[in-house]
């Protein structure tokens, strides 16, 4: 067993037994006596476990516990269920969040659980620091999330109660006060957005947190709306763009952008035909041309819209006028 099902079983035996000796220790743990008696300074000195040895009974106990139920010691181990693969794992997604938070705010509050998982590595500060240099998240174009603003959505989402909030529309230019019932969060591409039923146009729009000058919790309970409704509606366009009705794209690839797209979802629903000349033909659905406008443009010379025409129209206009700049 690793050191982590060691500390466990440890305090799973002096919890069962009330007090256990050195000599049965050895035996359950199959360890050295070196490493036992490290155990068990590890867990007084980092996990804060109340272990003392008792003359009496020649064993191991749980000193008197200060608070809890009678004849119950008020420490537990914390976590100490996890295996030493499924820790590294835990902070690997701990950078994860990391990367994905803008204010810094989901790492606040995870920060005391980041500190549990070291110490039941039994690594110091910096060992741990060297440890989370090991796992690197770059997010490029990030659009920051104040903080307040986050927690009071992350807060009405989980109490499903409805939310204020002053929203500016960058395309209008505007702001205005609106009242939503908030469904879902979406991380989609280093940007933040809240699905919501949105009281005033009476239907489900998506609103980027970025885009929320200020947000009040409301007193009332949030409007429910099923989440296969929310995916049907919000879910069937390209990216980030939502509609009801999509239309079908279909995309040719040279071979040289068609081995790396051939290995990307650009859709869910998308449509994949390899071609005999080492290129790759795309079908995939959309509602709105925006996002997959750019997309395609990223790979220049090397894709053809083949239908509709009207996209390809809309990308030849890009094409021409990004040329004229230059």
């Amino acid at each position: 067993m690793d050191r982590t099902e060691r500390f466990y079983r440890i305090e799973m035996l002096i919890r069962g037994r009330g007090s256990v000796s050195f000599a049965e220790l050895l035996e359950e743990l199959e360890v050295s006596r070196a490493t036992l008696k490290r155990d068990l300074d590890y867990l007084r000195t980092r996990l804060d476990a109340p272990i003392v040895y008792d003359r009496d009974s020649n064993g191991y106990r749980f000193d008197a516990p200060s608070a809890g139920r009678r004849g119950e010691p008020a420490h537990e181990l914390p976590g100490v269920w996890f295996s030493e693969r499924e820790i590294h794992a835990l902070l690997t997604m701990h950078q994860l969040i990391a990367g994905l938070d803008n204010g810094g705010v989901l790492a606040r509050h995870l920060n005391p659980l980041l500190d549990k998982l070291y110490g039941m590595l039994g690594a110091n500060e910096g060992e741990s620091r060297e440890m989370m240099k090991r796992v690197k998240i770059i997010s490029p174009a990030r659009r920051p999330v104040d903080d307040k603003v986050f927690e009071v959505v992350g807060s009405a989402l989980t109490k499903r109660q409805r939310l204020e909030l002053d929203y500016y529309t960058r395309s209008k230019q505007s702001q205005r006060r609106r009242v939503v019932s908030p469904l879902r969060l979406v991380h989609y591409r280093n940007t933040w957005y809240l699905d919501a039923w949105c009281h005033d146009s009476d239907g489900l729009r998506r609103f980027a947190l970025d885009a929320m000058r200020e947000v009040q919790l409301l007193p009332q309970k949030a409007k429910e709306v099923g989440m296969k409704t929310v995916e049907a509606e919000l879910d069937s366009g390209y990216g980030i763009f939502a509609g009801k009705e999509p239309k079908w794209a279909t995309l040719h690839f040279a071979k040289e952008a068609a081995q790396w797209v051939a290995n990307e979802q650009w859709h869910p629903e998308q449509q994949l035909e390899p071609l005999a000349d080492g290129g790759l033909r795309m079908r995939l659905p959309y509602t709105d041309d925006t996002e997959l406008a750019m997309d395609i443009l990223r790979h220049g010379a090397q894709v053809r819209v083949e239908a509709p025409a009207a996209l390809a129209r809309q990308v030849a206009t890009r094409l021409k006028a990004a040329l004229a700049q230059y």
